[in-house]
């Protein structure tokens, strides 16, 4: 009697909770994976590009943006020039994961394998989705969202609200907390506290407003800087979260709905941090378990075929030569580097004893993963784990690519002091504070006009474009109410720091119109 999960490309709902089976008990007992209850859904070819529109998310408000990102991906597609997703999979409690109804059978154990058990794994246990995401919550709030900007679009107009999240929108960048707080939001409750927060809006007295100029006859005291940023509680980086509590003319259901820019903002941060990790993980886990389900005999030679066909297309690099080449693919970056950890730890050289001696020859190499899998970020763990056997097998070197020079110099090449430069100065490239700009708001000016005042710092002489500054600081001015400043400060060796641009922008008064 076969022994087979199935046999040719055809499934059926049986045939996949019977794999699913199959593939929980390698992952449970041979890879010690701990998760999150798994939900999967089987969807077609336009709800997964409606999923794709409303950024993987399953229950999403209504705005402009999806609808124009559905229709372009949908003509991409239709044309063939873009292929689709085999899955999506969603960081919450329990853990959706959308499969394509396309996907052959060997396509959606794969699916199963990756997302079900590799994602799923690595959402529940990495510490930035720990300090920073309620999975558990995740759902009841994107369902509080929906329907609380439904309603304000009911009472308000949608031109309203779509204004509104325009602004919020251009700024999610800088919505996020990026050090961690004392805990995690309990998303669940907030339709609870967005009544308290409303009941208490309306008993306090919003400070800004004691700032109003009290006429030519009456005399103010100027207040300090430091009092000022004492009673704002300044800097603040966190440009949403300063607007939702402090901008005086904003109403209680405008704050409300920054707020829910603002979590979302939150959830999505930590993937940004990991997302060589996250794929990295997920696609060890897949290459293992299929592996395995080939070795006991349950998938036959044509569905192993059609895997490694698959597996090979998403880890392949090309060269820096190649047409193809646009960067590091964070599958091959990822998988690679995990496979090199369990060669450190079963089959260490004398080099990698050198370089790693707390894992080399441990012999515990899905422990060693999994202790990986938990407390690194993209960053962290390329400069913990990136070893000189793997630059040579990848090719790695440094360019120096400066514009003021007509040549490119090799900075880094095959030597200690060379891997050492090179490891750090990629992993530099998933450093977000290097990759992102920091803006803090670092003073307003409370006995004046109230004048929002901003900051960037510029590293490595890489200032904004002042193309997207100038949209962006007037949806801020929008929201704000009052004109706001960014100044850029560049750090001069010899003269200290120096303002090296400045731009402003004042509100049209649209968006803040009463009803």
């Amino acid at each position: 009697m076969s022994r087979l999960l199935f046999d040719g490309a055809d499934w059926d709902f049986d045939t996949i909770r019977r794999t699913y089976d199959a593939v929980e008990a390698i992952a449970d007992r041979e890879l010690g994976l701990s998760l999150y209850p798994n939900q999967i859904e089987i969807i077609t070819t336009e709800q997964m590009l409606d999923a794709y529109s409303s950024v993987g998310m399953p229950l999403m408000y209504k705005h402009w943006s999806f609808g124009k990102r559905f229709a372009h991906d949908e003509v991409l597609y239709r044309h063939g020039l873009r292929g689709l997703a085999y899955e999506i999979v969603i960081n919450s409690s329990p853990c959706i994961v959308y499969m394509m109804e396309e996907n052959t059978m060997t396509m959606q154990t794969l699916v199963m394998a990756h997302a079900a058990f590799g994602h799923n794994h690595f959402f529940k246990n990495n510490h930035l989705f720990q300090q920073w995401t309620d999975a558990r919550g995740i759902l009841d709030y994107l369902e509080f969202a929906k329907g609380y900007i439904a309603s304000c679009e009911e009472r308000h107009g949608a031109a309203a609200v779509e204004r509104l999240l325009d602004a919020a929108h251009a700024l999610m960048d800088q919505g996020v907390h990026r050090f961690p707080r004392r805990r995690v939001p309990d998303l669940s409750r907030e339709q609870k506290r967005e009544r308290e927060r409303e009941a208490y809006q309306e008993q306090v007295y919003n400070d800004l407003w004691r700032t109003v100029p009290k006429g030519s006859g009456t005399k103010t005291v100027p207040r300090s800087i430091s009092e000022r940023r004492r009673l704002l509680d300044l800097p603040e980086e966190n440009v949403l979260y300063f607007l939702e509590k402090k901008a005086p003319r904003l109403r209680q259901w405008q704050r409300e709905v920054i707020r829910i820019v603002r979590h979302l903002a939150q959830y999505f941060y930590p993937q940004k941090q990991t997302k060589m990790m996250n794929e990295g993980c997920a696609t060890t886990v897949h290459y293992y378990i299929m592996n395995k389900l080939y070795e006991q005999g349950l998938i036959n030679d044509g569905a192993m075929l059609e895997f490694l066909h698959s597996h090979t297309s998403v880890v392949f690099q090309p060269g820096f030569d190649d047409q193809r080449f646009g960067g590091l693919n964070p599958y091959a970056l990822g998988f690679n580097m995990m496979c090199d950890i369990q060669r450190i730890c079963t089959e260490p050289t004398a080099e990698d004893r050198e370089w790693f001696p707390e894992i080399a020859g441990n012999d515990a190499p899905v422990e060693t993963l999994r202790d990986a899998w938990a407390h690194y970020r993209d960053e962290s763990f390329i400069l913990q784990f990136l070893s000189p056997a793997l630059m040579r097998k990848m090719r790695m070197f440094k360019v120096r690519d400066d514009a003021e020079l007509p040549y490119l110099v090799v900075q880094s090449i095959h030597n200690e002091r060379g891997y050492r430069e090179l490891r750090r100065s990629l992993a530099h490239q998933y450093d977000l504070s290097r990759l992102e700009p920091v803006i803090q708001i670092v003073d307003v000016d409370l006995d004046g006009d109230r004048r929002l005042m901003l900051r960037h710092e510029v590293v490595n002489g890489r200032v904004l474009d002042p193309s997207d500054v100038r949209p962006v600081l007037r949806h801020l001015a929008e929201l704000w109410g009052y004109p706001v400043v960014l100044q850029e400060i560049a750090a001069d060796p010899q003269h200290g720091e120096r303002v090296q641009n400045e731009q402003t922008a004042s509100p049209s008064g649209l968006l803040l119109d009463r009803d």
